[in-house]
């Protein structure tokens, strides 16, 4: 195994950190439009690059991976796995905002005055991202439109889902043909992994300049002193969040692996810097990609089907905030969610997370889901549209952990685990 740059990971945080220094300072001296047009690009750039080998990192690993198996219990076997793992802790992320929202009630700190003042500053984009949401389809058209007409316009598109579904069903097939006919192709699709977990290598080193410009560009624009009139919201769902990793995630580390939990943190760190900088799953993808197999010991094999399953459907963060913010946004209306309501909130959220795509600003589409199956104003996402950047870099750290901690789970579980210490 490759030694971790832990000198790359200081580097990551020590942008992350001045980012929101220069950001505080943009954002006090007006100085965000001189960060959109020079400084803004540069992050963007980072997260292009990245973007940019998603697709042909997650199609070629996940068809070596299967075609490799010569197993399809096995592949069975460990999709059932991944899909137990990504509910139970989806659910429990719900539940655990939930409680949080109900004990300690955090729209009923919120004035009339201010109240209005945010219904009336996010009307126009929450209206947005509600037509959004109620053109989304639903859950049955979402699993059949797993299968895709057209792998190349999938593969063109991004379209997650369809991508695992054509490697997953190729790979089976390579497995039923000769060794001798699949050999070349197989060889193929492994050269051009490599190829991409090289890319990966090159444009981590430019990681540090990529989060410092993405973080600066956002607090440059929205500023923390926006968090003031939600504190009580924003502070409930990063408590939240903060709990569910430690909490949940090290629970199952403990009982199902022998990855000592702080190496596993440690080994995530630069994955989870990422995600808080891009808001985004599926850019964050390769890095927690290296991170799981190089840093942590998981095989190729478990990460290249776990990972990418997840950042399109586990969304544990995302479910989370869900469950604060529907409650949040009740109790501002003044309406008491009874038990039948917030179990409803428990499988909506959970549904919802099937097919959500791994980009910001995702989650404010399914809570508007969410919200309206439970008979909630749909308005009422004005409320909480200020902070939602924010916290939604938070919540994008949870995401990615949870599929850290399921593909480390998973491979311990299918003994494909080789433990690695970040010292060595």
């Amino acid at each position: 195994m490759r030694r971790p740059k832990l000198e790359l990971y200081t580097k990551i945080l020590m942008g992350l950190v001045l980012g929101v220094i220069v950001g505080v300072i943009a954002n006090k001296f007006g100085a965000v439009q001189f960060f959109s047009i020079y400084i803004k690009p540069f992050g963007t750039a980072f997260i292009r690059l990245i973007s940019m080998i998603v697709v042909p990192l997650v199609f070629a690993s996940l068809l070596v991976g299967t075609a490799s198996l010569n197993d399809i219990r096995k592949l069975g076997r460990i999709g059932g796995k991944t899909i137990l793992f990504y509910l139970t802790t989806t659910s429990l992320a719900i539940v655990i905002g939930l409680v949080s929202a109900n004990v300690f009630k955090p729209g009923s700190g919120l004035t009339k005055e201010t109240q209005q003042q945010l219904l009336a500053n996010y009307a126009e984009e929450a209206a947005s991202k509600i037509d959004t949401a109620l053109q989304k389809p639903g859950l049955g058209e979402t699993l059949i439109n797993i299968i895709p007409k057209n792998p190349m316009e999938s593969l063109a598109g991004g379209e997650m889902l369809q991508i695992i579904f054509f490697a997953l069903m190729l790979g089976i097939a390579i497995t039923m043909i000769s060794r001798e006919r699949a050999a070349p192709v197989i060889k193929f699709f492994e050269g051009i992994n490599d190829a991409m977990i090289k890319m990966v290598h090159i444009i981590m080193e430019f990681a540090p300049y990529g989060v410092f410009a993405l973080i600066a560009s956002i607090i440059g624009e929205f500023g923390l002193g926006i968090l003031g009139p939600l504190a009580k919201y924003s502070i409930i769902v990063v408590v939240g969040l903060f709990l569910h990793v430690i909490v949940i995630y090290s629970i199952m580390l403990k009982i199902f692996t022998k990855v000592k939990i702080v190496d596993f943190f440690k080994g995530i760190r630069p994955a989870q810097l990422i995600a808080f900088s891009s808001s985004s799953s599926s850019a964050t993808l390769p890095v927690t990609m290296e991170c799981v197999e190089e840093n942590i010991g998981v095989s190729s094999e478990i990460s290249s089907f776990v990972l990418p399953l997840g950042a399109t459907i586990n969304m544990d963060g995302t479910a989370l905030y869900q469950g604060v913010a529907a409650v949040f946004i009740a109790q501002v209306f003044g309406m008491d969610l009874n038990i039948g309501q917030q179990l409803t909130i428990v499988l909506t959220a959970t549904l919802a997370s099937i097919g959500a795509a791994g980009v910001p600003g995702v989650g404010m589409i399914t809570l508007t889901m969410v919200l309206k199956t439970i008979g909630v104003p749909l308005e009422g996402i004005a409320l909480i549209l200020g902070v939602d950047r924010i916290l939604d870099m938070c919540r994008t750290i949870v995401n990615i952990s949870g599929d850290a901690t399921c593909a480390t789970v998973v491979a311990a579980t299918e003994g494909q685990i080789e433990p690695v210490s970040i010292y060595d």
